[in-house]
């Protein structure tokens, strides 16, 4: 496995492996054998390889919900769910802005400009935006639309929704971890109980 390091380090960093974030690993991933090799490899330290329910993102995920698995992620679920609404929110601010007819999906294109004009020449977009780069998530001080909006988009790189793919120009493709945030907001929705349950679901979603 030695030469599956730098795959295994990145996993267990907590990075989420799709086609747009990390094509080379997302492609030799797609190998069952390999996949099984990982898991073999995580099964001691009580992790194992997961995919989302539509196979678009490879991540690692506990084996068995231990006491110890289970403190930590009730600690990662609180964080995401801080998190959900403004990410919610600025996918609901894209469609509209940029009139897709649905949610925002791995390989979406979204070029930063054109996200903002379109914001800022609709008042109630404009508004919303605002409301959400002061949000503490995104953490944005600034009163100009563009400024908020690359503070919103820095924010979601540094998070692994969004891949720049070059440096000098302001354009961004979703990533595959958009998938489990979507998967994640079914969840809330199909469940009573937020707190980490003995439910084996929760354990695939986190």
């Amino acid at each position: 496995m030695m030469q599956h390091g730098p795959l295994l380090e990145k996993l267990l960093t907590g990075a989420f492996i799709c086609a747009i974030s990390d094509s080379e690993n997302f492609r030799r991933l797609q190998d069952e054998q390999l996949q099984e090799q990982v898991s073999d490899y995580l099964k001691p330290l009580n992790r194992r390889l997961a995919q989302s329910q539509d196979g678009s993102v490879f991540f690692v995920a506990y084996q068995e919900l231990d006491n110890h698995a289970r403190e930590t992620l009730k600690q990662q679920f609180s964080q995401t769910i801080s998190a959900l609404l403004p990410l919610l929110e600025w996918m609901q601010l894209v469609q509209e802005a940029l009139g897709k007819d649905g949610a925002l999906a791995a390989g979406d294109t979204i070029k930063l400009q054109e996200f903002a004009l379109k914001t800022e020449d609709n008042q109630s977009l404009r508004q919303r935006l605002q409301a959400l780069a002061n949000d503490k998530f995104f953490n944005s001080q600034a009163d100009a639309v563009d400024a908020q909006v690359k503070q919103i988009f820095k924010r979601l790189k540094e998070n692994g929704y969004l891949r720049q793919p070059h440096g000098d120009r302001q354009y961004y493709e979703v990533t595959g971890k958009i998938e489990h945030l979507i998967e994640l907001v079914r969840f809330i929705r199909d469940e009573e109980n937020l707190p980490v349950s003995e439910e084996p679901e929760q354990e695939e979603l986190l």
